[in-house]
């Protein structure tokens, strides 16, 4: 199953310092079938799409905590290709992870561009209240969340951490 991890830099140098990749609290999005169920319409990329934001979201989210030293405002986002269970009542795209994930089954790692650090970090500012139906900061969480985020090929793990 093609699981998206929310993630942040920090992750990432665990990833390659450890080879292994913890999801916070074990916890993933997929296209489960809860998820495409819930859509009457649309294809499986569509409802992957959907899944994808909302890891994209979760990482937002970890940023909010305020901890990560190295680039604090760009969102990570880890694809990767293992077993998990649905979890529904946690959200339709919610998994749960049965445990770490090695380097070798990562599909792909998703970041941030520097252009978009300005609005995730608009974003982080406001996202709790977002999430209690404030509308401007639902229109500026909207906002990160259509920004663009450059895919890495796993291989390219110790380049990017090197070079950005």
């Amino acid at each position: 199953m093609r699981v998206y991890i929310p993630a942040t830099f920090g992750m990432l140098q665990a990833l390659q310092d450890n080879g292994l990749l913890h999801a916070r609290s074990g916890w993933g999005f997929s296209a489960t079938k809860a998820l495409q169920e819930f859509f009457t319409s649309g294809d499986l990329e569509e409802i992957e799409d959907v899944a994808f934001d909302d890891a994209a979201l979760a990482s937002l989210r970890l940023l909010a905590i305020g901890d990560e030293e190295r680039f604090p405002h760009r969102r990570v986002v880890i694809s990767v290709d293992v077993d998990a269970t649905e979890a529904p009542d946690m959200g339709e795209s919610v998994v749960k992870l049965s445990g770490p994930v090695n380097l070798e089954d990562v599909a792909a790692i998703h970041v941030d561009i520097k252009e978009s650090e300005e609005a995730t970090a608009k974003a982080i500012e406001v996202v709790d209240a977002a999430d209690l139906g404030d509308e401007d900061a639902e229109l500026t969480v909207g906002d990160a969340q259509d920004n663009y985020m450059a895919f890495y090929h796993p291989d390219e793990l110790a380049f990017l951490l090197e070079l950005l």
